[in-house]
């Protein structure tokens, strides 16, 4: 379970996944190496991915059919955002549509204005660190066809920088922005909501340990962000077990509550993922100490990853949201 909140988002993706499974005649962690044992690794990646390309394909029907033109994507940590926006907008394309990625960091508020949180620590998280107002104004006049120039966000600093990026919009255009505030409706305030199409991504599973031992989302999540955080942060294990903490708090308190916004759900969870995110993350495991202060944490996932056969990483699509952890992907993550 993603939240504490059992809403009508998680109910679509539960029962998404059990489709998924269904159909591929995998729910438990043994048929899935059984699968694998039998040298039917390259059937099994090409379905679970036919099927999310589906998913993905109606997605962008329906913002065709019903000429939405900014396009909010929100979802938990590690669920393949980045990804997921990249070939949406591939798809948009095919579709006749002119799609425009907007990333919604570069409305931060300039750093001495960001709020801070009990600790006097500032709260990059929350929805005040976002210059609602400007992103709002920037939005509609973008629908509006005018010609904006949109902000960059310089991290180092800590301010908004504008570097001669203009952006307008004509009949095909399409605005996609991906941010953890997109489905608070907060955010884009000022918006007409029918121009407006929002999508919860997040990825579930219906795999079995045993008859009694689902897989755990939320482990699954985090051995995503280990792996990806130590290819291109240089982060260790234990610099992302110390992180995990805060990083679910904010989930609870800036994502979950805003599931049952969304317009579409979209499930980024591959069945065959394990099988081949086990390469990547047993070798971080095991470099680091099972006697440190992340000691159980790293007994359960090693024990976890450890379940599952190795699958032939080659076959994965370089477009497959699971390229945008273990790397060798296509687009520019």
């Amino acid at each position: 379970m993603e939240s504490v909140n059992q809403n009508n988002s998680i109910v679509s993706l539960k029962e998404t996944a059990k489709e998924w499974a269904k159909k591929v005649n995998i729910d438990s962690v043994a048929k899935l190496n059984d699968m694998i044992g039998k040298g039917k690794s390259l059937e099994l990646i090409l379905v679970c991915e036919a099927m999310q390309q589906n998913a993905l394909y109606e997605i962008a029907r329906k913002i065709v059919k019903d000429n939405k033109r900014i396009i909010l994507i929100a979802g938990p940590s590690s669920a393949g955002k980045t990804t997921f926006s990249h070939r949406l907008s591939i798809q948009l394309r095919a579709m006749g549509k002119v799609p425009h990625t907007i990333a919604a960091d570069n409305y931060f508020v300039n750093r001495e204005e960001n709020p801070k949180d009990e600790n006097g620590n500032y709260d990059f998280e929350c929805i005040g660190a976002m210059a609602l107002e400007l992103l709002n104004h920037d939005m509609i006049n973008l629908l509006e066809g005018k010609q904006v120039e949109l902000p960059e966000f310089n991290f180092k600093t800590g301010i908004r920088e504008y570097h001669g990026n203009y952006l307008s919009m004509g009949d095909k255009d399409v605005l996609i922005m991906e941010g953890i505030h997109s489905l608070n409706p907060e955010m884009t305030y000022l918006l007409d909501p029918n121009d407006k199409f929002k999508i919860y991504i997040s990825p579930l599973n219906q795999l079995y340990i045993d008859s009694d031992t689902k897989v755990s989302t939320i482990d699954s999540r985090l051995l995503r962000r280990m792996v990806r955080d130590n290819r291109t942060r240089g982060n260790d294990v234990n610099k992302t077990l110390f992180m995990w903490k805060s990083v679910r708090a904010g989930e609870e308190k800036n994502i979950f509550p805003y599931e049952s916004e969304a317009d579409a759900m979209f499930n980024s969870g591959l069945l065959y993922e394990y099988a081949a995110i086990k390469q990547f993350a047993m070798p971080l495991l095991e470099s680091v100490s099972e006697n440190g202060e992340y000691k159980e944490d790293i007994i359960r996932l090693k024990n976890f990853v450890g379940m599952f056969s190795d699958i032939d990483i080659q076959y994965i699509p370089l477009n497959s949201i699971l390229r945008e952890f273990i790397g060798g992907g296509c687009f520019k993550i």
